[in-house]
């Protein structure tokens, strides 16, 4: 844990906002997101995975994005997106084999900074939704960096952490996988869906968050403060 990391996430978020040169990453951090105390069904949330060449996001890069909006409670499936990202280099074969993209598919991808423009579009004012949510961020702090000028900060709810909380309050070690989404997903009584695409994997989180989310809120009125992640 960092000096920085201490301190709270607003004064983080202004101080990111000060330094931040102008075009969309100042216009990211000029929308004002949802207050810790309002309740999660008025809050709107971005879902969100990327598919990356590997899992340094210093060294590696995104191939894959998908998103869709939650509002009141819902998924808005009218946003949902799938965006192809062209690589610098070609595919590393691992790579390929678990998200079934090609050399072909990926040289008809579009630039990273018009993707990731996208991106912080669809997440102004909105907080991100994640499964294991350090890897997006990572990779989308990484890209920010190299194709912006700075750094992103934003909210988010991390699936996996609200499923590790859970299992902290029942007492029981968890079984080796049972974090994994699919996991998760069938402990929910959640079909199974297409692992490995970013746009299914990002509904797949979204549907695992309305699942933990319902769980929570059926011991009172559940305020954003309590889904947010420690990241």
């Amino acid at each position: 844990m960092t000096l920085g990391s201490l301190l709270p996430a607003s004064f983080r978020r202004r101080q990111r906002a000060r330094s931040a040169p102008p075009g969309p990453l100042r216009t990211y951090y000029d929308m004002p997101v949802p207050p810790r105390a309002r309740d999660w069904m008025q809050v709107e949330f971005l879902a969100l995975d990327l598919e990356t060449t590997g899992s340094d996001p210093d060294v590696n890069e995104i191939v894959s994005a998908g998103w869709v909006q939650i509002r009141g409670g819902a998924i808005d499936l009218g946003t949902a997106t799938r965006r192809m990202v062209r690589p610098s280099v070609p595919m590393p074969e691992e790579s390929a084999v678990i998200h079934a993209i090609t050399d072909d598919e990926a040289a008809q991808g579009e630039a990273l900074l018009a993707v990731l423009v996208d991106i912080l579009g669809a997440l102004g004012g909105r907080v991100l939704v994640a499964h294991y949510a350090r890897a997006e961020l990572g990779f989308l702090d990484a890209a920010c960096r190299r194709c912006l000028g700075g750094g992103l900060l934003v909210p988010v709810v991390d699936t996996l952490q609200l499923a590790r909380r859970r299992y902290s309050r029942t007492g029981r070690t968890p079984a080796r996988g049972e974090f994994r989404l699919d996991a998760l997903r069938t402990q929910y009584n959640l079909p199974r869906h297409q692992m490995h695409d970013a746009l299914s994997d990002a509904i797949a989180a979204a549907e695992l968050f309305l699942a933990q989310a319902a769980e929570l809120s059926a011991a009172g009125r559940l305020s954003l403060r309590t889904l947010l992640a420690h990241v």
